[in-house]
């Protein structure tokens, strides 16, 4: 099996998790090869790198509200990209962190939909603070970055269990809550010092993840919105299943001849299901060059 091979097998049974990790990596190396591509053939290019252009480009969150109405996908677009390759890459090992925590409680499709309104929820409370705040008055920023729907998933399990344990490299096992606090209280000391948009918009996606929870335990699961949303619009391209008239003949063999049925396929689904409990515990990685291999043949089968 291919390396390609193995990067598409990974994305299939990875998880959402999984799935966000590689977008927001597409997402980041795409552009710039193409960019790259096109700006050494001497195409004329419009503004782009919103690490330069202040705001005035076609993909971050601008500060300015009016800039929504001729990029409204930014609003939720600017989360799965980064301004450079540290950036991320630290946001990646934390996705990874979060995602795997969540996933101890919560589905996959929650998952995503705390990391789409996090993001989005982050998003408005980024434009409304240079709105209202008398010390960002009158300036203009742009924003790239998925650490705040990062905080959204992360904030959200440590509502949920804040005493569970964590063991982290070189400290040893400490409480979830104890990473949440330690988080927050950065944003809080630098939000006056540098990137002050960045640290109001990681806040806003910990405020968010905090109300989740609150409002999960009252019966009102927010996430179901985004799953509705993504549901409609996977069944309006589905394609519809034919189902033609056709004469069924059926032959019964006699008890002598008739071959046991069911104890292959069961023996398979019992395969599938502890690779998929094996990589739901400790990642697509974990598995060995066979089982990858079977995965790959049932795959493509």
């Amino acid at each position: 099996m291919s390396i390609l091979d193995d990067l598409k097998m990974e994305y299939r049974v990875g998880g959402i998790t999984q799935r966000l990790i590689f977008w927001n990596i597409g997402l980041f190396v795409v552009p710039m090869i193409l960019f790259s591509i096109l700006a050494l053939s001497g195409v004329q290019l419009p503004s782009w790198d919103w690490r330069a252009s202040g705001g005035q480009d076609w993909f971050s969150l601008s500060s300015v509200p009016g800039d929504l109405l001729w990029k409204p996908w930014s609003i939720l677009l600017y989360a799965f990209l980064h301004s450079g390759f540290l950036h991320l890459l630290f946001n990646m090992i934390m996705l990874h962190f979060a995602g795997r925590l969540f996933l101890t409680f919560f589905t996959q499709k929650q998952l995503f939909g705390v990391y789409v309104l996090g993001g989005i929820f982050a998003g408005l409370l980024y434009i409304i603070s240079y709105n209202l705040l008398p010390a960002l008055a009158g300036t203009q920023a742009g924003m790239v970055g998925a650490s705040a729907a990062i905080m959204a998933i992360l904030f959200a399990v440590t509502a949920y269990s804040p005493m569970y344990s964590v063991r982290m490299l070189l400290i040893g096992t400490i409480k979830l809550w104890h990473i949440a606090g330690v988080l927050l209280a950065m944003d809080l000391i630098y939000v006056s010092v540098e990137n002050t948009g960045g640290h109001i918009a990681h806040l806003g996606g910990a405020l968010f993840g905090y109300l989740y929870i609150i409002l999960l335990k009252k019966g009102n699961d927010l996430s179901k919105g985004v799953s509705g949303v993504i549901d409609f619009f996977a069944n309006l391209f589905k394609p519809k299943k034919k189902t033609p008239f056709t004469a069924v003949h059926r032959n019964i063999a006699p008890p002598s001849t008739q071959k046991p049925a069911g104890k292959p396929k069961d023996l398979t689904q019992k395969q599938i299901d502890e690779i998929l409990d094996k990589i739901s515990r400790s990642g697509y990685d974990s598995l060995t060059k066979e089982e990858k291999e079977f995965l790959f043949r049932l795959q493509n089968k």
